[in-house]
């Protein structure tokens, strides 16, 4: 299948305060393997010859053994301190990286994201050189100025998920920007330096675990697969 050798940066900075545990979220449990196994896992069975690299906070570096030990057969992946936010722990995990590969990047805590997003977001990325999954907005929404509000159109709105995917061409020189507060995924960074960002469709079920009551419902779906 592949054209290019493959990398998956899953970037995993959580301390888990909104979880209301002392470990961090990443590490937490579902369906009695922690989170991040999930999330390897998905990858690695997707594609063969994928190339893993865990980004976390220097401090929880030690706590990777038990996501190791949870896999049956030996699990070699680059383990890279995160930086001070987001987008300095994506430039750590992308050092040293070829400039023909095609490069994951992904939220470590959404551990359900299936098979067939991983190869969309692939074989897009190879096409058209990015591939931003992305999900219509449902509720309705408003914006807020002050002490009003204003309803919002959502016929063109998309909430935007992950593994945000890319030609190392044209992700590597653009998270060599200078830090701007703006730069919320990839994204944003890739739009900044020039370049157009090409969407596709996500799933509902890529959910991102950051409260006691996702971790229940991410129980509940992955028990239905």
């Amino acid at each position: 299948m592949q054209t290019a050798p493959t990398y998956a940066v899953i970037v995993a900075g959580g301390q888990g305060t909104r979880m209301g545990y002392a470990i961090p979220k990443q590490f937490l449990e579902l369906d009695g393997k922690p989170i991040l196994y999930h999330t390897i896992k998905a990858f690695r069975e997707t594609i063969d010859d994928i190339q893993i690299i865990l980004v976390l906070p220097e401090q929880q570096i030690s706590m990777t053994q038990m996501v190791l030990q949870a896999f049956e057969e030996r699990m070699d992946i680059t383990i890279v301190a995160g930086g001070a936010s987001r987008f300095h722990s994506v430039q750590n995990g992308l050092k040293d990286l070829p400039n023909d590969a095609i490069i994951f990047v992904h939220d470590g805590v959404r551990p359900l994201l299936s098979k067939e997003l991983i190869l969309r977001c692939y074989n897009q990325a190879i096409e058209k050189g990015s591939a931003i999954p992305a999900l219509p907005a449902t509720d309705s929404m408003r914006q807020v100025h002050g002490y009003k509000s204003t309803p919002l159109d959502r016929t063109n709105i998309r909430l935007m998920q992950t593994p945000q995917t890319f030609q190392a061409s044209i992700l590597l020189p653009s998270m060599k920007q200078t830090f701007q507060e703006n730069f919320t995924d990839e994204a944003t960074v890739v739009e900044a330096f020039g370049h157009e960002v090409h969407l596709c469709d996500g799933e509902r079920n890529n959910i991102k675990i950051t409260t006691p009551e996702d971790l229940i419902i991410a129980e509940a779906l992955l028990k239905s697969y």
